[in-house]
């Protein structure tokens, strides 16, 4: 297997970890005004990605930026492509990320209904535009000879790439409730798990929406074996949350998400990011790779880096992995 490819199916594992990893922690900011009824309640909600959400966060900086290492062309068309709406996701995130530092710093109701706003809304806006943003570079934009996009600035929003955006909300909907039903205890984990049980038949159809669409238009034999395994695997985590299996349900979504990345960028492959004005004009991972220094320069990097990272936040799960409830939050303080 080449280096080209070797890199491609690394980013496919980049994009794949921050799905799984941060989908469930923005459904949780999504759920903060479902599920948190009063002000004790939404704090057992944000304490329970309190220790990880940053980390999680990583690995979108880590997927682009070996995208921009690995394969520049890729980079610089899809992103320069989809630019208002990551400019969206960035203020977001920044916002989401002030939040959760400043929402405790004054001992006032309005201060911190303000902040849980932004939790809220910064919780929605990313999966809208990271679920845009990968269902162009899977379906394609229309790009001249030169891999520059042809017409305006919104070319990339599409009804397509709409229904791509929605089907990571939905994912991280169903994600975020079934994460908090194995992270809380008490009222707080059945409201949960009773919103996961009902959500999830509704809030994955665009998902499957998506995944039929690009596999009618691009799909092999094989990427539909891992439609089949997507879909099986939604319907078993269904099962497990309503037979009260939280650990069994979460891990069954986690199989949902990562066959679902499989078709997409399986049906995708060779191309990175095909055009709709003709294949002559798509970006391939031939055409748009680095030099194989580059490429081997990354490799080793890689191999060493990279292991440290995933025992480092597999530790960090590990320490707060029991469940928290109401009664593990302190009276509200100050400076």
């Amino acid at each position: 297997m080449s280096l080209e490819t070797i890199w491609f199916c690394v980013i496919v594992l980049f994009w794949l970890g921050y799905l799984f990893l941060e989908g469930f922690d923005f459904g949780v900011g999504m759920l903060l005004p479902v599920l948190g009824r009063d002000d004790t309640e939404r704090r057992v909600l944000i304490n329970t990605i309190g220790p990880v959400w940053d980390g999680n966060e990583v690995w979108l900086i880590v997927a682009a930026g070996a995208m921009f290492a690995a394969f520049p062309s890729w980079y610089a068309s899809l992103f320069s492509a989809a630019y208002l709406p990551l400019l969206l996701v960035l203020l977001a995130l920044i916002g989401r990320g002030v939040a959760f530092e400043y929402r405790g710093k004054v001992d006032s109701v309005r201060w911190r209904r303000n902040w849980d706003r932004v939790i809220v809304i910064g919780s929605w806006i990313p999966p809208l535009g990271v679920g845009l943003l990968l269902t162009t570079t899977v379906l394609g934009l229309p790009l001249d000879a030169h891999g520059n996009r042809v017409g305006g600035a919104f070319e990339a929003v599409r009804w397509d790439t709409l229904l791509g955006a929605l089907a990571v909300v939905g994912f991280a909907l169903v994600h975020g409730a079934a994460f908090l039903a194995l992270k809380t205890a008490g009222e707080l984990r059945e409201r949960a798990r009773t919103f996961a049980v009902r959500a999830l038949p509704v809030a994955l159809l665009p998902l499957f929406g998506l995944l039929v669409v690009v596999q009618w238009g691009a799909g092999a034999l094989w990427t539909l074996v891992a439609l089949v395994v997507a879909a099986v695997a939604a319907v078993t985590a269904w099962r497990k949350l309503v037979a009260d299996r939280d650990g069994q349900a979460f891990a069954a979504l986690g199989v949902t998400i990562a066959a679902a990345v499989v078709t997409l960028f399986g049906a995708l492959y060779p191309d990175v990011l095909p055009s709709t004005l003709g294949a002559a004009n798509s970006l391939t991972v031939a055409n748009t790779a680095s030099s194989p220094y580059t490429l081997t320069v990354m490799t080793w990097v890689g191999a060493f880096g990279a292991p440290a990272v995933l025992v480092y936040q597999g530790w960090t799960y590990w320490v707060f992995r029991k469940r928290i409830s109401t009664a593990h939050v302190p009276p509200v303080h100050t400076p």
